[in-house]
This record gives C-alpha cells, sequence and structure tokens, in this order.
C-alpha cells in the first residue's frame, strides 16, 4: 500500500452555520489525507460566506484528533502523520471580493488555500463557462496577481474557455482545474477543451477529474468512468498533469441555496442539470479508481501521482 499523500482538490458541505462536517470522515476512510472544502460561490451573500467560514473553522477546531486545518505542506503532511484529515478552503467566484483586491488576503487568512474566479456566468473579473465569455478583465488581471501574491492555489474550474486562458497567461505559478473533466469524451460545457488541457499543462498545472454523473456520462458506476478522463489527458498531457477532485456535496439533507436564488441562471436548463444526473461519485470511489488505472497498466509511480503527488507539487509552487 502506497504512504504518499492522497489529494481531493474539491468537495462541498452545505454552506450553513451549525452544520455537522462528520461526513469528512469518509475522505480519510476512502484513503485520502487532504481535502479542499467549498465555502463559497457568486451566488452566495457574503454574510453567508463569513459565517460558513467562521463555522467550519469552529468546527474543526472541536475535533482536533481527527482533522486538521492547514496553512503550509508542512501541515499537511504532519497531519498524515498523525492519522488526521488535513482541511482547507476554497473560493468558487469573486463576488465576495467585494471589488477589492485586498480581500484575497483575508480570505487566504482564514483558511482558504484554492481559488477560482468564476461561478459559470460573468462577473467583473470574467466570463464563464455558461455565458458569452469575454475574457479576463483588467480587474480580473490584478485579482489573479493578488492570488499569486497571497499564495492561493489559482484555479480555473467554471471558467469559459477565453477566460481561463487569459488566466493562465497572466498567472506567475501554476494554474489548476480542481474538478473538470474532458469535453472530447463528453460534450457539456462544465467540461474543458483541448485546448485548455494543454494550456493548463504548459503552466505546470493539474487537471482534477471530478466524479459528477452529468460531465462522466456515467449511470451509477463511477471508477471506469473516471479513469477514463483521466486517461484522455494521462495521454494527452502525461501523468505529470492530472489529478482528483472528486466534487461530492454531502448536501445532509440540508438546503443552503440563498433565499431568492435564480437556480436556473446558475444552472441553465440547457446544462441538463437535475438533481439526480448532478449527484455522483463519493470519496469511496478511490480504491476503485486505483484498479481501473491497474488494468489499464499504470504503475505504482503514476497512480501516487494522480492521487495526489501533482497537487502537492503546485500547491508548493503556489502557497507561501
Amino acid at each position: 500500500m502506497s504512504t504518499a499523500i492522497r489529494w481531493d482538490a474539491h468537495s462541498c458541505l452545505p454552506l450553513l452555520s451549525g452544520i455537522d462536517m462528520g461526513a469528512l470522515r469518509r475522505h480519510k476512510k476512502s484513503g485520502f489525507d487532504f481535502v479542499s472544502i467549498n465555502v463559497g460561490m457568486d451566488m452566495n451573500p457574503i454574510d453567508q460566506v463569513m459565517k460558513t467560514i467562521a463555522w467550519f473553522r469552529h468546527w474543526l477546531s472541536q475535533h482536533p484528533d481527527e482533522f486538521q486545518l492547514v496553512d503550509t505542506l508542512a501541515d499537511v503532511k504532519a497531519a498524515k502523520a498523525a492519522g488526521k484529515l488535513a482541511v482547507a478552503f476554497d473560493l468558487e467566484g469573486s463576488k465576495m471580493l467585494l471589488e477589492d483586491v485586498a480581500m484575497v488576503e483575508v480570505y487566504r487568512d482564514l483558511g482558504v488555500r484554492q481559488a477560482h474566479l468564476i461561478y459559470n456566468r460573468n462577473n467583473t473579473v470574467g466570463g464563464g463557462c455558461h455565458d458569452e465569455d469575454s475574457g479576463l478583465t483588467a480587474y480580473g488581471r490584478e485579482v489573479v496577481r493578488a492570488i499569486n501574491r497571497a499564495g492561493i492555489m489559482m484555479d480555473c474550474s467554471h471558467n469559459g474557455e477565453r477566460t481561463s486562458l487569459d488566466i493562465m497567461e497572466t498567472s506567475e505559478k501554476p494554474v489548476i482545474f480542481s474538478h473538470a473533466n474532458a469535453r472530447a469524451l463528453i460534450d457539456h460545457q462544465r467540461n474543458i477543451t483541448d485546448r485548455q488541457i494543454d494550456a493548463c499543462a504548459a503552466t505546470g498545472g493539474v487537471i482534477g477529474i471530478n466524479g459528477i454523473r452529468l460531465f462522466l456520462g456515467a449511470e451509477d458506476k463511477f471508477a471506469e468512468p473516471m479513469a477514463n478522463h483521466i486517461d484522455y489527458m494521462v495521454q494527452r498531457v502525461g501523468p505529470d498533469h492530472v489529478g482528483i477532485g472528486v466534487d461530492i456535496s454531502f448536501d445532509l439533507g440540508l438546503d443552503d441555496h440563498p433565499k431568492n436564488e435564480d437556480r436556473a441562471f446558475w444552472w441553465p436548463p440547457s446544462g441538463r442539470y437535475n438533481r439526480t444526473l448532478v449527484g455522483g461519485a463519493g470519496p469511496e470511489v478511490l480504491p476503485e479508481i486505483e484498479q481501473q488505472l491497474r488494468n489499464r497498466g499504470y504503475g505504482a509511480s503514476d497512480i501516487d501521482k494522480i492521487f495526489g503527488l501533482n497537487f502537492l507539487r503546485v500547491a508548493e509552487q503556489s502557497w507561501t
């Protein structure tokens, strides 16, 4: 059994104060050592984002024997050595920055170690994957530079193609897609093109394959289609640029959507979104994916890279 760090680049809990975050135990039980948890999207009011961060930090501090909110790679490695699950936060959008790049450092100090700047729809930073993509704005370039300076991993999930390419051109550090699959295999706007895959790899970045049924073209078995997307990208850009971003939403039977949220705007009908299709794999899929990759001739070294060491490398280059 490998002792290398297993890294889930993105998963979700309800964005609510007072919830039990114990569902994260599933990650540790399944073999993951690190998970990045979303704490806010473009549709979430800033008071919801801040209360979510405050609660998540509090809950994790109350369970120090099992979980560790991490700041550095040394923290991640120490958590693994102690048998704990390392946890960090990520943002999905930039409206919570309140048009002020100084806010980037505030979120950094609260535990955000990864961010993508647009959630499906255009904002003042740039274009979303479900909108007319106008590219990265001048303000957006300032935000990218601020993210680089703050030591936050630069993510392009949910971005439009042009905006993601502009971000990769602007960023001085590797750029990732924390949870995105190959559009060449499943033609959906949330999946990424070969051009985006190539550009991401050229920055030294990593694409995290997600387990969402809709983006995999899967029904109820996820390991093989996830392995298909992994293999596609490995064949295209090599094993140093592919990872895992499960993107499970532990909904816990709770509704965390803001009042009066226009769900058809954020998740348009043309995207074929519904609760069944958006569901998918849990962290338990990890051992099954490993078997799928071994069956295809992948060796232990490449599996270790895909399951964590690639994202670990980008974190080492990005976090400060």
